[in-house]
């Protein structure tokens, strides 16, 4: 008996340093990052922030209880990003996308996937790819290189080549309706935008406009 709880003992004691060890992989305590917090550090490695409701709902006068929390952690050679949202239509497709600027025109854009609602319009998806300081897109000059045309239909159809750009860093977050039909039955404005897969997609729900501009706020984490 003595021998079974010091074995016990043991497991217990290699479990708990090994917690330990993986809590310092992942970056250690989560800070939270806010808007107006001079006194964050230009280096962490994991952040967290709240998306709020973006300017074409405050604008259209619907969604107001949208808002969103998300999760940054440094994996090293990655980053992991979880958003959870809430205050959203029950069971609806939204388009998740890395943006320059907050607000329209929004700069360049890069789309990471979908999050769906379910009845009580919460939803959460988990990513994995660059969302800190080094997340920036390039082209190199000079532009004008063969583009594949996949969808080729009013009013957005495929650029059929790329212009050059020196690397451009982008920082802020945006959640966009999958579709105008959607944004309408949610009593939203029903304007078509590029912002999904077939690029018909419907207005912008959430952002991290409460951030500057040129100051997003994956631009708090070094990986």
């Amino acid at each position: 008996m003595k021998r079974a709880r010091k074995v016990s003992a043991v497991f217990l004691g290699l479990c708990g340093g090994l917690l330990a060890l993986i809590g310092m992989s992942l970056g250690g305590p989560v800070r939270t990052v806010a808007a107006d917090d001079s006194s964050a550090p230009s280096v962490l490695p994991s952040i967290q922030f709240n998306m709020q409701r973006s300017a074409a709902a405050i604008a259209g006068n619907c969604l107001r209880l949208a808002h969103g929390e998300v999760t940054v952690v440094s994996l090293g050679a990655t980053e992991q990003m979880t958003v959870d949202v809430e205050g959203l239509p029950p069971n609806t497709e939204f388009e998740f996308f890395v943006i320059q600027i907050p607000n329209a025109p929004f700069g360049m854009a890069w789309y990471q996937g979908e999050i769906e609602t379910n009845g009580q319009g919460e939803g959460h998806r988990r990513f994995l790819g660059r969302f800190s300081i080094e997340t920036f897109i390039v082209a190199q000059p000079p532009g004008g290189q063969p583009a594949p045309v996949v969808h080729n239909t009013l009013p957005f159809p495929d650029a059929s080549m790329n212009p050059e750009t020196e690397p451009i860093h982008m920082y802020h977050l945006g959640l966009w309706f999958d579709s105008p039909q959607d944004a309408q039955a949610a009593g939203c404005p029903g304007a078509v935008t590029r912002f999904n897969g077939t690029h018909n997609a419907g207005i912008q729900v959430l952002s991290t406009k409460q951030f500057g501009d040129r100051q997003g706020p994956l631009r708090q984490l070094m990986p």
